[in-house]
């Protein structure tokens, strides 16, 4: 390439831009350089203006559609017109917490959860203690594959599939027949065996996660010193897993809570708060007390996060 070919172009060296011999460098938009030398200067701003998009869309999207949800519990409905009427009141929460009705399906709500929780962690723990330190590494594969394979199921599909076991002439009466006891059929215990069964897998897999975390040796260490099984489980194990039962719990505690399409599927008459949001968005087409009612599951949750950030788990995790 001929040495005066960049004077002809116009091209000029830009400092600091090294140049290949016999070619001149390309032309660079000044600034773009400034800006792509003050981003690499301030590392903050770059992580500002990665996050900035994805942080607007959270803010827009999920906490602009709370705070939505929160200004219209405050409001009212014409009884005539079934018009909103935009006017702060506590009318629709003077209504859930004095009519006996209402406390009472809050309360089975939270009963529903918290027992869903439990189960699913007194199942879940044998599970992953076997997967993570008994199976061995094919046995160990298998069974996470099998317990990922509901999750790629319907969740229609295995909320019916109860509905079937559960009925007078299923499988499961079948089975406890000969003992001549009958199964529970229809209603709050079906419900919160579906619920459990749904949402094992994410009591599973973050114990499973945790164990495997956990040395072999400290198992070792503790069977050489004469500890039995039992006292290696509760001094050893159950304290380096809590933080893994304590993320398992928000996530079958909190679905619990808002779920409505099960008690639909197997609950026969139960109400929980997810199906008074249902019917008076559906049916009552009462908006304001449906928000009304939808401010108590996440007053739960946040509740149940601050207690569990007290215990310092969170900051194990």
């Amino acid at each position: 390439m001929d040495a005066g070919l960049d004077g002809d172009q116009e091209l000029t060296a830009v400092p600091g831009v090294p140049t290949v011999p016999g070619s001149g460098p390309a032309r660079q938009d000044p600034a773009a350089v400034r800006a792509s030398s003050f981003l690499h200067r301030s590392p903050r701003v770059r992580l500002a203006a990665l996050l900035a998009a994805p942080m607007a869309w959270l803010v827009v999207a999920y906490l602009g559609s709370l705070a939505v949800m929160f200004a219209a519990a405050f409001w009212s409905t014409d009884g005539f017109t079934g018009a909103l009427i935009k006017q702060a009141s506590w009318d629709n929460f003077r209504i859930l917490v004095q009519e006996p009705v209402y406390r009472k399906i809050a309360l089975r709500t939270v009963g529903v959860a918290a027992a869903v929780t439990v189960i699913d962690a007194l199942t879940a723990l044998p599970i992953a203690f076997y997967m993570a330190k008994v199976a061995g590494r094919q046995a160990r594969r298998l069974l996470v594959a099998a317990i990922l394979t509901p999750l790629w199921a319907s969740y229609l599909v295995k909320a019916y599939a109860w509905r079937v076991m559960l009925a007078a002439d299923g499988p499961v009466n079948w089975v406890l027949g000969p003992l001549h006891i009958s199964g529970p059929g229809y209603g709050l215990t079906a419900v919160t065996l579906t619920l459990a069964y749904l949402w094992l897998p994410y009591m599973i897999l973050p114990v499973y996660a945790g164990l495997e975390r956990l040395p072999d040796s400290l198992l070792e260490a503790s069977s050489d010193l004469g500890a039995p099984a039992g006292r290696t489980f509760r001094s050893v194990v159950l304290p380096l897993v809590f933080p893994s039962l304590v993320a398992g719990s928000i996530f079958t505690f909190s679905l619990s809570l808002g779920d409505y399409i099960s008690v639909k599927i197997v609950g026969g008459r139960t109400q929980l708060l997810g199906n008074v949001i249902y019917d008076n968005i559906g049916v009552a087409a009462n908006l304001p007390f449906a928000a009304a009612a939808a401010v108590l599951p996440v007053v739960a949750i946040l509740l149940y996060l601050s207690l569990v950030r007290r215990t310092g788990a969170l900051e194990n995790l």
